[in-house]
């Protein structure tokens, strides 16, 4: 059984419901070593332990395409827009006269630059967001999926953790 919520923590920290299907271990990670001794053949097989897990997918390609995403959009975009702010404030110490010059009526260059900052800041997070669900949403999704069966599969076989 599939939980429809991916953001639900229970399942994969052990809380898991009655009926789940157990996902097995996928190949790239640590292997159970099986000889020949009959007595080490009635061992279950190792399952990974969470930290394994999470270890294997943070050094995945997926999670590195996602991270690479993210990094090519906001760190760009972040230090655009601390830059400008940054010149905001130093314009604002430094050139009193320029940001007191009027514009239109009674507004003036400081308080026009603070709305464009302001402006600024509404469309930096609009864009941030858009960038996400295009670009980078699908991708974790499918991440936080396998983390999660991946991470069921090793509390569930690890003995004594499965019921809280």
């Amino acid at each position: 059984m599939r939980i429809e919520d991916p953001w639900y923590d229970a399942v994969a920290t052990g809380g898991a419901e009655l009926g789940c299907a157990r996902a097995t271990a996928p190949s790239h990670l640590p292997a159970a070593r099986v000889t020949a001794s009959p007595r080490q053949q009635q061992r279950p097989v190792r399952r990974p332990a969470a930290h394994e897990v999470y270890q294997a997918v943070q050094h995945s390609a997926a999670f590195q395409q996602v991270r690479r995403r993210y990094r090519r959009f906001a760190l760009p975009v972040g230090a655009a827009f601390l830059l400008c702010y940054l010149g905001y404030l130093v314009l604002a110490v430094s050139a009193p006269g320029l940001m007191a010059r009027p514009v239109i009526g009674v507004l003036n260059v400081g308080m026009a630059a603070f709305l464009v900052q302001f402006a600024a800041t509404f469309l930096l997070t609009w864009l941030y967001a858009r960038h996400a669900r295009l670009r980078r949403d699908h991708s974790a999704l499918e991440l936080r999926w396998e983390t999660q069966e991946m991470t069921r599969a090793a509390v569930s076989a690890a003995p004594g953790e499965g019921a809280r």
